[in-house]
């Protein structure tokens, strides 16, 4: 893991697909409702990844017409330790926000989820949408805090590590979801201040700035 100090971070803000939310039932289901195979659907929009394309394009790229009506989020599709890491990170008085690439109503379905967070925001509530400048201004405003002090984790390096990085926020590269894996070995991943297998790491790194430091008593020896 990447050397970083915890200490200069305030505030915490979460991308949503691939991030806190799995998006495997949601895009199987897409798949279904529009008639192509989950394999078909997920080989096509591994290769729009590969390309940098937008992956609304991939129905376009199948021929088909989009399915009518959004696959709702449920408690099932949170990562195991998305709530646990939110929770664990809020709790040590850091400001926890929610900021992605989402539809409207975001904030009602994940409020149903009972994510503890202090913000929930999307880009379509917004009306700026990642990887702009515009929408990491929006991040910074919401977090009410210095950009150096906010930390964004998120999936994509192209929507989320280099984007946040150029506004001057701090940033964590979660190895998870298509395109992690597909983008990982581009040059601005490298930029990145952590690098995460799962957000469990990252609820340990604030665990552990929260233990009050050893105490050393009179013979040498450590008091914890």
């Amino acid at each position: 893991m990447n050397d970083f100090s915890r200490a200069k971070v305030r505030a915490v803000v979460f991308d949503v697909g691939e991030t806190l939310v799995d998006e495997t039932r949601m895009w199987a289901d897409h798949a279904a409702r529009a008639g192509v195979t989950s394999l078909t659907f997920f080989a096509v929009l591994g290769v729009l990844i590969e390309r940098g394309d937008d992956h609304s394009g991939i129905w376009t790229e199948l021929g088909l017409r989009p399915p009518a009506g959004l696959t709702q989020t449920e408690p099932v599709d949170l990562y195991p330790d998305a709530f646990d890491c939110t929770e664990t990170i809020r709790a040590t008085g850091t400001i926890v926000g929610i900021a992605g690439n989402q539809p409207s109503g975001l904030a009602r379905r994940l409020s149903r989820l009972k994510v503890p967070v202090d913000f929930i925001a999307s880009s379509s509530e917004w009306g700026v949408k990642k990887p702009s400048r515009g929408f990491f201004a929006r991040v910074i405003d919401a977090a009410a805090v210095p950009e150096s002090e906010i930390l964004y984790v998120g999936d994509r390096v192209d929507n989320d590590i280099a984007p946040a990085n150029s506004m001057g926020i701090r940033t964590a590269f979660l190895m998870r979801g298509p395109w992690a894996h597909i983008q990982r070995h581009r040059p601005e991943a490298e930029f990145a201040d952590l690098k995460l297998d799962s957000l469990e790491q990252l609820r340990d790194i604030f665990v552990d700035a929260a233990k009050p430091p050893n105490v050393v008593r009179g013979d040498g020896g450590d008091v914890s």
